[in-house]
């Protein structure tokens, strides 16, 4: 036995909660209208006025508070609302208590008229228009009518084109042979004197002897550090 409710609970609560969802929908866009306001279900309304303006949807409910000793509720047909014939009610709401509630759950016209003292000659009658819920609008296609779009200028602009970037190296970073052979042509030196280069700020220039002696002995020394390299 307790393995058929073990199993069975799952199945039951599921049905539980379908059940719920359906109960709160209509609740959840239901409203409950009373009748003429914070005056009730009363003679001194006019109730064609207290209807203009509003919307009435199936399911939602009119509350009728009045004076149970006088006042009575009654739902008729057309014809009897306009002539105020109480004879033939198609349904009498009327408890007894004086607060009554009546379903608008068909989307038709209904027609309520009190058959007491002669009320309803004097205004107590109310016609209800009930219409379904309007269907709400497509979110996609509001998201899309929202959506901002740029200007024919400012999406088909050109792109402005960069000029080259030149890139030259300092002398001081080419090698001597080629630093050498792009470096501008220097003025003869005077005898006597030593001549200066303005591009070494007034270093003195080597001779030709000089330069082949500092040749020499730089080659000297790159050959004795890779023969230590080489044996070490």
């Amino acid at each position: 036995m307790k393995r058929m409710l073990a199993s069975s609970s799952p199945a039951m609560v599921l049905l539980f909660m379908v059940f719920a969802v359906l109960v709160m929908l209509p609740e959840a866009s239901a409203k409950r209208w009373l009748v003429g306001d914070n005056m009730g279900w009363n003679s001194n309304v006019n109730y064609s006025i207290w209807v203009k303006g509003k919307h009435f949807y199936n399911g939602d409910w009119l509350f009728f508070v009045y004076d149970r000793n006088q006042i009575d509720v009654l739902e008729v047909n057309k014809k009897d609302y306009e002539k105020c014939n109480s004879d033939h009610p198609l349904h009498n709401w009327t408890t007894g208590a004086g607060r009554d509630d009546v379903p608008l759950n068909v989307t038709r016209n209904y027609y309520f008229i009190s058959g007491k003292g002669g009320f309803c000659f004097k205004g107590m009658k109310v016609a209800i228009h009930v219409e379904n819920l309007p269907t709400p609008p497509k979110e996609d296609d509001s998201q899309m009518a929202d959506a901002p779009t740029l200007p024919p200028a400012i999406a088909e602009a050109p792109t402005l084109a960069q000029p080259p970037v030149e890139i030259r190296a300092p002398a001081s970073a080419l090698p001597p042979t080629i630093a050498k052979a792009t470096s501008p042509p220097q003025p003869p030196a005077e005898t006597g004197a030593p001549t200066f280069s303005p591009e070494r700020g007034g270093a003195p220039t080597l001779s030709s002897r000089t330069q082949v002696l500092l040749m020499a002995v730089v080659f000297a020394i790159g050959a004795t550090w890779d023969t230590f390299i080489h044996f070490c």
